[in-house]
């Protein structure tokens, strides 16, 4: 009897913190967009997919922009068959290879009419080198979407108002751009462990934060917004290729504590769809609202314009 109690405290005390604490709020937004059309990149798995998911459930044509053909195709039929719109496309993109995201670009713009939404979902923290050299990381979960995106920006105002949406995370604020790394070994840092993989990922995802800050400057005067956002501590697969050890330690802690990709795409579908944002342009969200007291490094003015001129560089733009 008394370790049924205890069991059914644990339970309680669990659910109170996880309703306290964990779970999420939802995109209240009852927009509908049908006639609009979306990219997603990393759309065939977890947020990704969820997130498109709800674009074509309310009825938008949705660009499945993905390396995996397979999988997306797999993802594609689960979307349609649960929300009935046949508008969900695969496109190939692989973000490791600045080739592949050129030849994205030029088939969509070849294909595609408008781009109301561009989603810059795909993130890993995989050790190795992109196609052109760079860290896997830095190439793929920043260079790649900056590269993108830059290709894609006159379809945007075009097709505007549109938005540019970008899956950071709260690890930002453990990260830092180190220029003289990033020049000298096209990469955030050294080491190709799982703690130095780790520190890289931090990195990468204040670069999605200055790129998005610095961006939102050079889209004034435009009708295009743009946001970068925390989705909150959820289950993806972006730790499928980390160590034995790594996966040992944080399996339960991902089990107990962490959110569905369900609850994790919602604020990126607040910073996609919910009316009257515009003025927040720049700004980093989580939890479905703005951070309005960010990291003073996430406002560094002097390291977001150096590193947009760098990527141009590394991208062969300037």
């Amino acid at each position: 009897m008394l370790l049924l109690l205890l069991a059914v405290l644990l339970v309680g005390g669990y659910f109170l913190f996880y309703v306290t604490f964990i779970k999420l709020p939802r995109c209240k937004s009852s927009a509908k967009l049908h006639g609009k059309t979306a990219i997603v990149t990393g759309a065939n798995t977890g947020i990704g997919k969820t997130t498109a998911l709800d674009l074509a459930r309310r009825g938008a044509r949705v660009i499945m922009a993905c390396r995996d053909r397979r999988r997306a195709e797999a993802a594609i039929q689960d979307i349609v068959q649960e929300t009935g719109n046949n508008q969900v496309i695969f496109m190939q993109l692989d973000l490791a290879s600045l080739k592949s995201v050129r030849s994205f670009a030029e088939n969509f713009l070849r294909s595609e009419t408008r781009l109301d939404l561009l989603i810059n979902n795909a993130g890993l923290m995989n050790s190795g080198k992109t196609e052109d050299g760079f860290g896997m990381i830095f190439g793929v979960n920043h260079l790649g979407h900056f590269l993108l995106t830059v290709l894609l920006l006159d379809r945007l105002k075009a097709s505007g108002p549109s938005r540019v949406v970008t899956v950071a995370s709260k690890a930002y604020e453990f990260g830092k751009v180190d220029f003289n790394c990033v020049s000298a070994h096209r990469d955030l840092c050294l080491g190709e462990n799982d703690y130095q993989l780790w520190w890289k990922y931090c990195h990468s995802k204040l670069c999605n934060v200055l790129f998005t800050y610095e961006l939102a400057k050079r889209l004034q005067g435009t009708d295009v917004t743009c946001y970068s956002l925390h989705p909150g501590a959820v289950k993806t697969e972006i730790g499928r290729n980390t160590g034995f050890l790594w996966r040992l330690f944080f399996t339960p802690i991902i089990f107990l504590f962490f959110v569905d990709a369900e609850l994790g795409a919602q604020t990126t579908l607040h910073c996609a769809l919910e009316p009257g944002i515009e003025h927040l342009s720049g700004h980093y969200f989580t939890q479905c609202a703005p951070v309005l007291n960010i990291a003073r490094k996430a406002r560094d003015d002097a390291a977001a314009k150096k590193l947009w001129e760098l990527s141009e560089s590394f991208c062969g733009l300037s």
